[in-house]
């Protein structure tokens, strides 16, 4: 009786040595991250957030907006097309569900005049604030998302202005 006791209490040290016969591996590569593309439709508008939890990287919030009425003021004292108002809601920076979110802003907050335009060089974007010593990741924020508020690609050439002085052509680096 004894001895089976003995060989009860030394069956799971004798498996957890074995390891159940699972041999161990190296690490197996499988290629990037999954990267997802995100496309809002004609109710709303993309914006680009500092993400809290990834230093300074850039995440994109899907943003519903109505589309403007005639006469319609966003709270602001101005009328904004649909492009125009995704730079602003920009500007506002996240809600409270987004900051809740772990998501930021690194642009300051504005009021007044902005405009948004496609031309033959790319987007041109008005601001009513100093650009040229916003932070890199400020610049990628606006960057970002007036390229995808205007064209749809995140890719399009875009130099914004404003009341210090230029910045770019930039691309988005996301």
């Amino acid at each position: 009786m004894r001895r089976v006791r003995a060989f009860g209490a030394l069956l799971p040290l004798v498996l957890l040595a074995n390891g159940c016969g699972i041999q161990a591996t190296d690490v197996v590569e499988v290629g990037d991250p999954a990267t997802v593309d995100v496309a809002p439709g004609s109710q709303g508008t993309l914006l680009y957030f500092v993400s809290s939890s990834s230093a300074n990287r850039l995440m994109p919030v899907v943003r519903p907006f109505a589309l403007p009425v005639e006469g319609d003021s966003s709270g602001t004292g101005h009328v904004w097309r649909g492009s125009d108002k995704a730079i602003a809601m920009l500007f506002d920076g996240p809600t409270q569900a987004e900051a809740d979110s772990g998501l930021r802003t690194e642009l300051p907050p504005i009021r007044g005049a902005l405009s948004l335009t496609l031309g033959p060089d790319g987007v041109s974007v008005r601001v009513n604030t100093a650009v040229t010593k916003l932070s890199e990741v400020a610049r990628q924020q606006l960057i970002c998302t007036a390229a995808q508020a205007r064209t749809a690609d995140r890719k399009a050439a875009v130099k914004v202005t404003g009341t210090d002085g230029v910045i770019g052509p930039a691309r988005c680096s996301v």
